[in-house]
């Protein structure tokens, strides 16, 4: 039997759950945008998208000539379906407004339009980052103040990620779903449903170039994991690291583990690299619905108030024991 495509499963959750047709309608936009990326991935060099632009994003970070197209392409699919009345996303410094030829509605979208910039000129996993809240009173200039709001809000988030299959996964905060791309079709078909990480683990993922910087309760916590079957947590961990965060979170979902981008002493004054608003936020979403646990190492990430659309946290994410263990090395130090 043919799975159901993204459309057929969002007519479902409007039957069986009052899920709203805007939304729908703003979520077909996002997996358009996806597709439309996926083959500019995976022409790469023929379509002559490698390779940096010669610009910086509002974090200081080199552009890729992929991340300016990824965003064009988000910026205008998501406008496009006359369900949002703004956007934020990581190439763009300001809130982002719907163009006056398009209608607004109820919704504000916050995206990294290509995660894992480092990885696209070396043919490795990459993606799409979503976030979608309501936006109170619409109108055709959000302010920065309108998208300030903490991540228990949002009403849908997800990923695309672009590997050997193009995979989006997809939370309305019931459960976690994937859909698979039919290259032959066009399609995104459903396939898995009720995603589920188990509180343990024994895969980690961080960056260990970086344990000179970590703070106290991160050395301790990954000293534990190093020692293995004699060390205090009687069982040996596999470390993997992808330098892409829907790549890390995808493998958890698939097969469990905890991945980490801790707060670090390179920049004292910065509270961990990862964003808030369409990174952190998100993906602890996703997680949170797969009975896993996201925390910034003191308090879950969903909690948090933003100040700021471009606001950086600490994220520790993935099964719920090693998430909790860590946060509680945090409280202790």
């Amino acid at each position: 039997m043919t799975s159901l495509s993204l459309q057929e499963y969002l007519s479902r959750e409007e039957a069986l759950a009052g899920s709203d047709p805007v939304l729908s309608r703003l979520l077909v936009g996002i997996s358009e945008a996806c597709k439309e990326i996926s083959a500019k991935v995976r022409e790469g060099a023929l379509a002559g998208v490698l390779g940096l632009a010669g610009s910086a994003n509002v974090q200081g970070e080199d552009q890729k000539k992929l991340d300016i197209i990824s965003n064009d392409i988000f910026v205008e699919a998501v406008a496009r379906t006359g369900a949002v009345c703004g956007m934020v996303s990581e190439e763009v410094p300001e809130p982002i407004a719907v163009p006056d030829e398009y209608a607004i509605g109820p919704y504000l979208a916050c995206f990294d339009p290509l995660d894992g910039s480092s990885n696209i000129d070396i043919n490795v996993s990459i993606g799409s980052i979503f976030a979608i809240q309501p936006a109170g009173r619409p109108k055709r200039q959000p302010a920065e103040g309108d998208f300030l709001i903490p991540g228990r809000s949002l009403v849908a988030a997800g990923y695309c990620m672009y590997g050997p299959q193009t995979i989006l996964a997809l939370t309305l905060g019931r459960g976690v779903v994937l859909f698979t791309l039919d290259d032959v079709t066009g399609t995104f078909r459903l396939t898995a449903e009720n995603v589920r990480v188990d509180r343990e683990a024994a895969e980690f993922a961080i960056n260990m170039s970086n344990e000179r910087f970590w703070e106290a309760p991160v050395k301790r916590y990954i000293s534990e994991l190093l020692a293995g079957k004699d060390g205090p947590r009687g069982k040996n961990y596999n470390m993997r690291w992808v330098a892409a965060m829907v790549a890390e979170v995808h493998r958890i979902l698939m097969r469990g583990g905890i991945f980490m981008y801790p707060k670090d002493a390179r920049n004292p004054s910065r509270p961990g690299k990862l964003r808030l608003l369409y990174e952190a936020n998100p993906m602890s979403m996703l997680m949170e619905n797969a009975g896993g646990a996201a925390t910034n190492g003191h308090q879950a990430i969903r909690d948090i108030v933003p100040q700021g659309i471009h606001e950086r946290v600490a994220v520790f994410l993935g099964a719920a024991e090693e998430v909790e263990l860590v946060t509680g090395y945090h409280k202790e130090a």
